[in-house]
């Protein structure tokens, strides 16, 4: 999946890093030609801010279900600092989404959310909206696995989006992959497909890794700007190529 350019960079972090809805189509049509089968959508307003809006959403999906025919099209949900859980249970809500990005500590800041959050998890399944889950560390993971033995989400396969490393600080102090994943062997009559996302100049590693233990990778201009060997990479395709190589390196792509 192609992550090409996040809530919070802007085109002073690079001047390929797409803002407007006709760069993130063009990026999508290149990503796509560079190995990427999905893309994971972030809106800007007019100023260049993140936004979650159905409306715009809407437009965008169908342009690109176009222009990428049989792409996986994910639209986020992320606060950003900007949207309450309510504002963004009511976009997906109003968006009826097929696939949607929701992490759980925007759901649930404290126990009392768990009431509200649970009918929303259930709404999504019930209403064929795909929630792939993100969860920012080991100790995110372990809360989600209880949550999946208490029955507050709905199911017995899920999609993870695991996170590794920050913005500000790149991989650096990023928590051990197999930290993440001892969590989901807690679950009980539980199966995951799992997909990481790893920031800084070791994202292509960390992606290879993730492909060794038997996850899918996310990549692009989100998460990293930087090649494996340490050059600025091009564009969001250059970044695609490069982990579709290494995915292959390690037998998860076929030639």
């Amino acid at each position: 999946m192609m992550a090409p350019n996040g809530a919070r960079h802007s085109k002073a972090d690079h001047p390929a890093l797409p803002m407007t809805d006709d760069e993130m189509v063009e990026s999508a049509r290149l990503g796509q030609a560079a190995g990427a089968d999905g893309i994971h959508l972030h809106l800007r307003d007019s100023a260049g801010k993140h936004l979650i809006d159905a409306d715009r959403y809407k437009a965008l999906l169908d342009r690109l279900a176009s222009e990428v025919p049989g792409m996986y099209l994910q639209v986020t949900s992320e606060a950003a600092g900007l949207y309450s859980a309510q504002e963004q249970r009511d976009m997906m809500k109003a968006l009826r989404p097929a696939h949607v990005s929701v992490a759980l500590r925007e759901m649930v800041c404290s126990p009392v959310d768990w009431a509200d959050a649970r009918d929303f998890y259930h709404w999504a399944a019930d209403n064929g909206v795909e929630i792939q889950h993100i969860l920012y560390s080991p100790d995110e993971v372990a809360s989600f696995v209880d949550a999946l033995n208490a029955d507050h989400i709905p199911g017995h396969h899920h999609l993870i989006q695991l996170v590794r490393g920050t913005y500000v600080d790149g991989a650096k102090g990023a928590n051990d992959l197999v930290d993440y994943l001892v969590q989901l062997d807690r679950a009980e009559k539980h199966s995951f497909d799992w997909m990481l996302c790893a920031f800084g100049h070791g994202e292509t590693a960390s992606l290879a890794e993730a492909a060794r233990l038997g996850g899918k990778a996310r990549a692009g201009f989100e998460n990293s700007f930087w090649n494996a060997d340490g050059r600025l990479a091009v564009d969001n395709a250059e970044r695609i190529q490069e982990v579709d190589a290494a995915l292959r390196g390690v037998g998860l792509l076929q030639p």
